[in-house]
């Protein structure tokens, strides 16, 4: 895949009425796929209205993870089935794994049934950037309450989001910070916070190797009660020396502070830290690199980047101004900026189902619901993104590794698998206990503008599957090889006319059915098998 040719257009807000492919294109980098229902209502909207509700509009917390792990071999003595497990004091070997991969798969379920919101994806972006990986933290209670925090702060502050993840449990125990105490100090917290977490390690990133020593000093005595599943400070494990910084930080002293004064420090690390641009610009980065395009040229960091940054900072740090103004600039909706990206495992994965309203069993079929909703989930982790364990605490290498990002997707091994998936969910889908969750092929024609005409058929196919128009050559092939292939008189438009028609007027008419049945496969496997599908 060819890099796009740059694209000029900076954050002015888009100005011109927009179409439903600018609609798409907007849904394709904000939701995990997106079906025929939400294109239509926000392609009603305004680009502004759209923006503001994606970033703005509140919707409930979820409801957390249950036990639907129990089955012959095993069962909780502490949970009972379809109770949640969130609150359970006690933790072995056997529970703790299974209560691991049921919150796996309840995190794919808000996926699957996310709400008209970027929230979502922005937990997944902060679980990128906040790494931690649950075979680590080796707690289930622990993971599921550091989703709770990446879906409190989502769209919050940043600032606060530092703070708190600072102090979460999970961190504490990834990071070794509870192990951090002034006779042993631990940097390890100490230098992600500033390389991954905050200052990062762009043009304007001089913080030394003392500043990791002073910061990994200024963060010892906290703790994790295992009593009650939180954080403590404990003043008796903190080193109440002055601490020393760099020029980079304008030669900043933090006074040693005793008792339950010491974690006061905390607060002023982090006013050091966010005293410095770079931080902003960090972050902004990250964001345009997550949702617009990799690459970031000279025109882009001056006039998007910049300026984004800038805006952070006045905004005290809350993303979503810094989101509202991107997604809704000219920049984002330049044509350049479509179809250049390479669909994530989970943005493959999950958008499939939700671009095809894949229906999963309720909540009535608990156990089943989990089950489906945990193949989903192991075959995302198959093409090498296991939601909650990402390879390391950089996260997974598409989102930053240089100079392939996204490419990185796709190898020999995982474009197969891809293609697997996607066959697999139009073919026999998957299996559970004697029940199917599938692609169903004729609800999703029926979804689509004139879905007795071929040509017209295949156009709204093309607009709700890829990101940019595929030539007049494959259009061509798809309806004379792939729909109209095997009809009687074949590039005759109303042979498949008739045979759509006829299945609506006799829809349980075997042999009429089987026909349109066959055909809208083929249809939808040739065309989730092309390059195009992998885009966005």
């Amino acid at each position: 895949m060819m890099d796009p040719a740059p694209v000029t257009a900076g954050l002015r807000r888009i100005g011109r009425k927009w179409k439903p492919e600018d609609a798409a294109h907007l849904l394709r980098r904000t939701l995990f796929g997106a079906s025929r229902a939400d294109l239509d209502h926000f392609s009603r909207m305004s680009p502004k209205k759209a923006v503001r509700e994606l970033v703005y509009r509140q919707y409930p917390a979820p409801s957390p993870p249950l036990n639907y792990y129990n089955d012959d071999k095993y069962t909780d003595p502490e949970i009972p089935t379809g109770q949640t497990w969130t609150q359970a004091l006690k933790f072995d070997g056997m529970n703790n794994g299974r209560r691991r991969n049921s919150y796996k798969s309840w995190w794919i379920g808000q996926m699957i049934n996310q709400d008209r919101s970027i929230r979502e994806k922005m937990v997944l972006f902060w679980h990128n950037h906040f790494v931690t990986e649950t075979n680590s933290v080796d707690n289930a209670r622990f993971c599921y309450q550091y989703n709770v925090l990446l879906r409190q702060y989502a769209l919050g502050n940043f600032r606060d989001l530092v703070k708190a993840m600072t102090k979460e449990p999970a961190m504490l125990r990834y990071l070794n910070g509870a192990a951090n105490t002034k006779k042993a100090p631990d940097e390890n917290y100490g230098r992600e916070l500033q390389e991954l977490f905050t200052i990062g390690k762009g043009p304007g990133s001089h913080y030394t190797e003392d500043d990791v020593r002073a910061a990994a000093r200024v963060l010892t005595g906290y703790t994790v009660n295992y009593k009650i599943y939180a954080s403590s400070f404990d003043p008796r494990r903190h080193d109440e020396g002055d601490k020393q910084f760099s020029a980079f930080y304008g030669n900043r002293l933090i006074r040693g502070r005793k008792g339950p004064e010491g974690e006061e420090e905390l607060d002023e690390l982090v006013d050091m830290i966010f005293s410095k641009d770079e931080v902003s610009l960090f972050i902004c980065r990250k964001l345009y690199r997550f949702f617009v395009y990799h690459r970031i040229d000279e025109m882009t960091e001056q006039e998007v980047i910049r300026p984004l940054a800038a805006l952070f900072r006045k905004k005290k740090y809350e993303i979503g101004p810094v989101l509202e103004t991107l997604l809704a600039s000219r920049h984002f909706f330049d044509t350049a900026n479509r179809g250049g990206m390479i669909k994530s495992p989970l943005d493959l994965t999950v958008g499939l189902c939700r671009t095809f309203n894949v229906t999963f069993p309720d909540g009535t079929e608990g156990a089943d619901q989990y089950g489906f909703w945990e193949q989903v989930r192991g075959q995302a982790a198959a093409l090498q993104q296991n939601i909650g364990d990402p390879p390391n605490v950089a996260g997974w290498q598409a989102f930053y590794q240089e100079p392939e990002y996204d490419r990185l997707w796709i190898s020999s091994d995982t474009l197969p698998r891809r293609n697997q998936w996607t066959d697999k969910m139009i073919g026999n889908g998957l299996g559970r206990a004697g029940k199917k969750v599938q692609i169903d092929p004729f609800a999703m024609a029926a979804g689509l503008e004139a879905a007795e005409d071929p040509d017209r058929l295949i156009a709204a196919a093309v607009k709700t599957l890829y990101p940019t128009m595929p030539g007049t050559e494959t259009l061509a092939f798809i309806k004379t090889n792939i729909l109209l292939s095997g009809l009687a008189g074949m590039v005759a438009d109303h042979y498949w006319t008739n045979a759509w028609l006829a299945y609506l007027t006799t829809p349980d008419e075997k042999v009429g059915k089987a026909i349109v049945q066959n055909k809208l496969k083929l249809l939808f496997k040739y065309m989730m098998d092309l390059p195009e599908y992998q885009l966005m």
